[in-house]
């Protein structure tokens, strides 16, 4: 009824089960897991009436799972963890489309981590189940349908061992490697909730860093997920050495060179060892990196070898002109538009078609919004997090971790979104 991460493949596991378990055979560093299979779902929504997104969710989320499918993940639990009640798991979903050199799917269905116990485990697949069907994994569906799965969607749900990261990020290879991290679980960088740390490895050179803005970070305490401030001397140092950074790149070539092309990785580091979480195809690949520049020392964590070059400074913010503001370019292109602000989903009714998107951050529920909005500028975030690969995917303009552009940006002024070089300037 359970299949071993390692036996995985994409009919029966979905896309992201079925990288992690040829990284597996290759001996690369994934943590051990199980995989409740496609089948599993399939059989359990039999019957249903899923013609309604809405409808179809609500029916899953009530859905209760079959006994021996139960028992089925408790078995695999104490193999995997140990005695009953010990150890807690990430459950995240594996859906069929997910992760493919044509659509990643970034985002758009759940993930719940911090996970112990058979019964808490069973209602984290069904979460994962039904997001399937949640708003925004079907608006990415209907975008992307030349580019996802024909047929009825499906998705079987993983289930691995959590790595309580100290450090966490994702790492896109390609010529240069670009890596991005902050503090904490990686759910900060993919989510888009910090602006984190940045690097450039080019051949085996350390080309060029940026030091975040860290001001939180999210970790698991017992067995609640919580997202905490960051101290301010960790604020002011980068979360990765030298050789960390090195060690990464490795890994990312190897990915690469076994899985035959570009790839984008979300990657933790516990207790000093890397793990592997996720590698599927680079779909769009991100503006070019930012050339190197002076910063100060002191922004460094003590490093066992030498810099190859100067780290970068963060975003400065407004210009001296006072009507421009600058970020980190997230996708390129270039869009003109009234600005619209938006603080929470409550906002989302105000936002029209060819508006310029202004958040803090773009949570992966937001992305309903692409489909509609001309550009997209937050306050926080990374260019490899999992709203700005979206924005690719979609040819979507967008900058990030753009100082006060909630407070610089009035309602309605008319902008323009400069995605490539990182700009944003008021028109009128």
């Amino acid at each position: 009824m359970l299949i071993d991460l390692a036996d995985a493949e994409s009919a029966t596991s979905g896309g992201k089960a079925a990288v992690l378990a040829r990284l597996l055979g290759a001996r690369l560093p994934v943590p051990p897991g199980f995989v409740v299979p496609t089948a599993a779902y399939e059989k359990a929504v039999a019957g249903l009436d899923l013609a309604d997104a809405g409808t179809a969710r609500r029916l899953i989320e009530r859905l209760p799972l079959a006994p021996a499918l139960v028992d089925s993940i408790s078995g695999a639990l104490d193999r995997l963890v140990g005695a009953p009640g010990e150890g807690y798991v990430a459950v995240r979903s594996s859906a069929s489309g997910e992760d493919t050199a044509e659509a990643t799917a970034a985002g758009q269905h759940d993930t719940v981590l911090g996970v112990r116990g058979s019964g808490p485990v069973a209602e984290a697949v069904r979460r994962c189940w039904a997001s399937l069907w949640s708003e925004r994994a079907v608006a990415y569906r209907s975008r992307r349908a030349a580019a996802v799965s024909t047929g009825a969607p499906t998705v079987a749900v993983l289930v691995q061992r959590l790595v309580d990261a100290d450090v966490a990020g994702v790492m896109f290879t390609g010529t240069d490697i670009r890596i991005e991290a902050s503090w904490g679980l990686g759910a900060s960088v993919v989510g888009g909730l910090v602006t984190p740390d940045s690097w450039t490895v080019s051949g085996d050179t350390l080309a060029h860093r940026s030091l975040g803005g860290k001001d939180r970070r999210i970790d698991r305490v017992g067995s609640r997920v919580v997202t905490r401030e960051v101290p301010s001397a960790d604020r002011q140092r980068c979360c990765l050495t030298d050789e960390e950074v090195v060690r990464l790149a490795k890994l990312g070539r190897d990915t690469a060179d076994l899985l035959g092309g570009a790839q984008d990785i979300e990657w933790a580091i516990a207790d000093g060892r890397i793990w592997l979480l996720q590698a599927r195809p680079v779909t769009a690949a991100p503006p070019s990196a930012a050339p190197p520049s002076a910063a100060p020392p002191s922004a460094a964590r003590p490093t066992a070898a030498p810099w190859t070059a100067a780290p970068s400074s963060a975003p400065s913010g407004r210009t001296a002109e006072g009507t421009a503001l600058t970020g980190t370019p997230g996708s390129p292109g270039v869009a003109v538009g009234p600005a619209r602000v938006v603080h929470g989903p409550g906002d989302f009714g105000r936002v029209r078609p060819g508006d310029v998107l202004v958040c803090r951050t773009t949570d992966p529920a937001w992305t309903p919004l692409f489909g509609v909005v001309a550009a997209v500028v937050t306050e926080t975030g990374g260019l490899l997090s999992h709203a700005a690969i979206v924005a690719r995917e979609q040819g979507l303009p967008a900058v990030l971790a753009v100082p006060g552009a909630m407070t610089a940006l009035p309602d309605g002024a008319a902008v323009e979104v400069d995605g490539s070089g990182g700009r944003v300037g008021l028109t009128g």
